[in-house]
């Protein structure tokens, strides 16, 4: 049936042939024949409209699973491309991270060599000053003896003396000048 329905100018020019055939005898020319309608049984409308529906509903479930499929596919990709752009930045947080502390380091410990080189260039100028000065051996003697003094002065039960005891007399010595 459906071979009949979309074959109609098959169908005509055969029966425009056979036509021929049987009016060419009496002189009649059969020019154009066309089938206008054709009316099949109700059990062949009812088989061809289940063959129609059964066809739609074919295309349908598959235009459905079609698009399910896409979807999983655009999904995993979503999430295959969020994982790696999340490990990316995790990776550059790291490495940032990383740098920031190697760089706080570094800074921390220039700052430590600059206080540590200022603290000797000033204990340095310091000698200087006393050279300029002129000090000589009893102001050392007696800067001694102070230092002596304050280590004296804490709440320690020790008693501190100079490894040379000439080193003492001379300290008495320089202070009793000092003293007149």
């Amino acid at each position: 049936m459906d071979e009949t329905l979309t074959s109609r100018d098959v169908i005509n020019n055969k029966m425009r042939g056979i036509l021929d055939e049987a009016t060419d005898p009496w002189g009649i020319k059969v020019n154009r024949v066309e089938v206008k309608n054709i009316i099949p049984p109700d059990a062949i409308k009812e088989a061809m409209e289940k063959q129609m529906r059964a066809e739609r509903e074919r295309r349908e479930a598959i235009l459905i699973a079609e698009g399910k499929k896409q979807s999983a596919i655009l999904v995993a990709e979503g999430q295959k491309q969020s994982a790696i752009l999340s490990a990316e930045a995790q990776k550059q947080s790291v490495i940032l991270a990383a740098e920031a502390q190697k760089e706080a380091a570094i800074k921390k410990a220039e700052g430590e060599a600059a206080a540590i080189k200022a603290v000797q260039d000033a204990k340095a100028a310091g000698i200087r000053m006393v050279r300029e000065a002129g000090a000589d051996e009893a102001v050392i003697r007696l800067r001694s003896l102070e230092a002596l003094e304050k280590v004296a002065d804490g709440q320690s039960t020790k008693l501190i003396l100079p490894s040379d005891l000439s080193t003492l007399a001379g300290i008495v010595s320089t202070l009793k000048e000092a003293a007149k």
